[in-house]
């Protein structure tokens, strides 16, 4: 049974894809997603088989096109970090110059949260999006 640790499950729902749950990072600072593997006790990805593991890459190359087309941002930073929360999950973050952080990380940076209704908005945007994607088949395992 697959279960998120406390500090993803606070995160919003997005959609699941094959593989992985999308969360929503509310910060206004930085459009933000997570990737997350539906597999249970997975801490990193030697606890995925070799195929989960390309179905993973497939699924972070979609999200990340999403966030691209959504945002426009002028970086993205892609990153698998557990040392504060020990379940497997991705980072996709749309970077902009001159945002409160650049060119440094967010990590323990500045945080504005979105208005409820446009974060309800923005989540569906992306969660669409996502659909979109995979129904064109270019991110399906083959």
């Amino acid at each position: 049974m697959f279960e998120l640790v406390p500090g993803l499950a606070a995160k919003d729902f997005v959609v699941d894809m094959k593989l992985c749950r999308v969360l929503f990072e509310n910060n206004h600072l930085y459009p933000w997603i997570f990737l997350v593997p539906r597999r249970e006790k997975v801490k990193n990805m030697t606890f995925l088989t070799m195929e989960e593991r390309l179905q993973l890459m497939r699924e972070i190359a979609l999200c990340e096109e999403v966030i691209c087309e959504l945002f426009k941002p002028a970086q993205t930073n892609v990153a698998m970090i557990g040392n504060k929360t020990p379940q497997l999950h991705v980072h996709i973050i749309a970077r902009f110059e001159g945002d409160p952080d650049w060119p440094g990380t967010v990590w323990d940076g500045h945080k504005e949260t979105y208005d409820p209704e446009a974060a309800k908005a923005l989540i569906s945007d992306i969660k669409r999006a996502i659909m979109i994607k995979m129904a064109d088949g270019r991110f399906c395992q083959h």
